[in-house]
């Protein structure tokens, strides 16, 4: 789900640099209001690297392949921390692999940071009305933050690029690969909610300190 240089008109390429720097701007405003602003940021950095690395792994889903996106885990574990994290980790990402680009940046920050927000918002319902949640609670909404996440990313990357479809193309071959592309993010979906949900139960019980302020 990285959109490469070249694809995307620059009115739309410097909207979303616009776009993601005032997010990323509002997430550190929010992080400065914290009592230790400073508190998170080695688990922040932890799974920065996570993120980076995980576009490395690659799984075979007939008749395209995708790889760990892992944009769930960050919202849900991050909170606020999340956005400026993928900003970074997909700065690396375009620079060091060629995933995505520089001037496309600032899209596909929107496309896997917004999503990983909305994560942060499902996971912190877990608490309801309380201060806790158990465990039953944890892996549930840690499964729904996840598997919201990549599913929102693939609907926010395909409208973008059925938006702005370059005109050489041939738009029934788009069509056909951004539906298979999408079909493809299913199970990939399933297996990061899975992943998410195994994960927040584990830390909920070996290191609950670690989710407490998401």
């Amino acid at each position: 789900m990285h959109i490469p240089d070249g694809i995307l008109p620059l009115p739309v390429t410097l909207g979303g640099y616009a776009v993601s720097v005032s997010i990323a701007w509002l997430c550190i405003r929010k992080i400065k209001q914290r009592e230790d602003p400073r508190e998170d940021i080695p688990k922040a950095a932890l799974l920065t690297a996570a993120f980076f690395v995980a576009s490395l792994i690659h799984i075979p889903i007939p008749p395209a392949s995708v790889h760990l996106v892992l944009n769930g885990l960050l919202g849900a574990l991050l909170g606020p921390f999340a956005f400026p994290a993928i900003l970074i980790g997909l700065f690396f990402q375009a620079v060091m692999f060629g995933h995505g680009g520089l001037t496309t940046l600032g899209v596909n920050g929107i496309i896997l940071g917004l999503p990983a927000l909305a994560a942060y918002a499902i996971f912190h319902l877990r608490k309801g009305h309380s201060r806790t949640a158990g465990p039953r609670k944890t892996a549930v909404f840690g499964f729904l933050a996840a598997f919201t996440a990549i599913c929102l990313s693939v609907l926010i990357f395909s409208m973008i690029l059925f938006t702005n479809m370059p005109a050489h193309l041939s738009a029934e071959a788009e069509r056909t690969a951004i539906t298979a592309l999408v079909l493809a993010h299913i199970p990939l979906a399933l297996l990061e909610g899975t992943l998410t949900a195994l994960l927040a139960v584990f830390l909920l019980r070996a290191s609950p300190a670690i989710l407490e302020g998401v």
